[in-house]
């Protein structure tokens, strides 16, 4: 039977995500006079795998049927990159919607990709670690045909770490007759995985800071940063803050948020993190309504966690100077308005978290040729490519005379679109 689809014919991807991202591109498409043409081939993504699988859990007499998903926007740019993710509510719609947002994401930084992303719909806290290695090889197995080093290339996301990435990548290379390094990003060092891939996202979004304070007329020494998140991007993301001269003032995590006006120490909490799990009842902070993390008064607001934290309910009390999205999607198109009028100047995700992606970029280059770089040339490396998107995107804003997501928008559309007539229509 076919899939049921509604009056604009994207009913197959139906969810709220996608129909914001579809929203978002449809109003800059808008603003550019984009070819009518172009604007309908980009709104749905060229191909999209729905898989169901049996998962055995530890108990051999209970298994599971699994969804899973794997979608890949655009092919023009070349092999498609995107992460996997596992979680209770991944959804056809939400994984469209994010390998849209990846397309515009690596155009905007110059990669040379489309944008793809993957999911399991499985509670991954409930998984063993067995469960979670069989899992994610037969998960492999499902999109085995999809992947590759020159077709779309898996990273970790949500839910996903490097741990997983190994397990893809050895399925992948038994199932090839030869070890495929490349057909994964962020893997362990020690099977190809680059350096500082770990902490990639969490460092380029905070490379940005000072291009961003300069701009606002702001100081980087003492300015009061406050993290929403504290997973892997938002742990590095404080912890780069803090040792540029910030003060990370409050953060948190699933389990609640810490407030410190004087700074919290970063390490101190990540070591108590490792040993803990979670950010309650750390010592040195006191207890904060998670809430009131993302209204507090401070120069730098960094959500790290989920998609929508920032929306029609609490914008008009955000006080922060400048918003750094290091989540996908944290801010609806009803807050994007709001600090329009507010002035609160929005550094969008699909710039300020493509640190992730460019790390990642480096590790498929570094794999494909067989020759691995030093950290200090990686970070240079991310830093100049992050801080050159960041001007461009900013004089793109100026000259529009338009918002900085918006701005962004232009730049990956436009060389997405210019990609497209180059190449033409087959046949």
């Amino acid at each position: 039977m076919a899939l049921e689809t509604d009056s604009e014919g994207q009913g197959e991807w139906g969810s709220p995500l996608f129909y914001e991202a579809v929203a978002q591109f449809d109003r800059v498409a808008g603003i550019m006079n984009l070819d009518d043409n172009i604007h309908e081939r980009m709104r749905a993504p060229q191909r999209a795998l729905v898989v169901t699988f049996p998962f055995r859990r530890d108990e051999y007499e209970t298994v599971d049927t699994v969804f899973g998903y794997r979608v890949q926007h655009l092919h023009t740019m070349g092999p498609t990159k995107g992460g996997i993710r596992y979680a209770a509510d991944v959804n056809l719609g939400e994984v469209a919607a994010l390998a849209m947002l990846m397309t515009w994401k690596c155009a905007i930084v110059g990669l040379p990709f489309g944008g793809a992303k993957g999911g399991v719909r499985v509670e991954p806290t409930e998984l063993s670690r067995a469960e979670t290695q069989r899992l994610t090889r037969r998960y492999t197995m499902e999109i085995i045909n999809f992947i590759g080093p020159d077709k779309d290339i898996p990273a970790p996301d949500m839910g996903t770490d490097e741990q997983v990435m190994a397990w893809l990548m050895d399925t992948y290379s038994t199932h090839v007759g030869h070890t495929e390094p490349a057909v994964v990003t962020g893997k362990p060092p020690s099977i190809g995985g680059s350096v500082a891939r770990r902490e990639a996202t969490g460092r380029g979004l905070m490379s940005l800071l000072p291009s961003v304070a300069s701009h606002l007329s702001l100081p980087v020494e003492g300015s009061r940063v406050a993290v929403q998140g504290f997973g892997n991007v938002g742990q590095y993301a404080a912890l780069a803050a803090q040792q540029m001269g910030c003060k990370v003032v409050a953060v948190s995590d699933v389990s609640g948020a810490l407030y410190n006006e004087d700074g919290i120490d970063v390490a101190d909490l990540m070591r108590y993190v490792v040993e803990n799990k979670v950010v309650t009842d750390y010592r040195d902070a006191d207890k904060l309504d998670p809430a009131e993390l993302l209204t507090l008064d401070c120069e730098f607001l960094v959500p790290a966690a989920v998609g929508g934290v920032l929306n029609a309910g609490n914008a008009e009390q955000v006080k922060a100077r400048a918003v750094l999205e290091g989540a996908n999607g944290p801010t609806t198109g009803a807050a994007d308005e709001v600090f329009r009028e507010n002035g609160v100047f929005l550094v969008p995700d699909v710039l300020a978290n493509a640190g992730g992606v460019t790390v990642s970029y480096f590790e498929w280059v570094q794999d494909l040729q067989n020759y691995f770089w030093s950290e200090a040339e990686i970070v240079a490396r991310l830093r100049e490519i992050m801080n050159r998107a960041f001007s461009e995107v900013l004089d793109t804003a100026i000259r529009e005379k338009t918002d900085m997501r918006t701005a962004a928008l232009i730049k990956g559309i436009r060389r997405v679109t210019e990609a497209k007539l180059a190449r033409g229509v087959y046949p």
